[in-house]
């Protein structure tokens, strides 16, 4: 799950090299936490939150697939 949300943020983004992703993984579900560079996080985002929306639809998709649940966290780097 983790590559899944990696290469799809990559490809929105304009520094695809400040993506950073993390898995909290647990028995039945994990967290995935999504961190871009500031100017970039309105991209993942999307407008009224549409982008980040369709990436969460894709990562609950291909989670039930394997059996767990995932959860996408965008967390704003400091």
């Amino acid at each position: 799950m983790k590559n899944l949300v990696e290469s799809i943020a990559r490809y929105l983004v304009d520094h695809p090299d400040q993506v950073d992703v993390r898995e909290i993984a647990g028995d039945k579900s994990s967290v995935i936490e999504l961190r871009t560079e500031k100017s970039d996080l309105g991209k993942v985002i999307g407008k009224e939150g549409r982008t980040a929306k369709a990436i969460r639809t894709i990562l609950s998709a291909a989670s039930t697939k394997v059996g767990k649940r995932a959860f996408l966290e965008i967390v704003e780097q400091k």
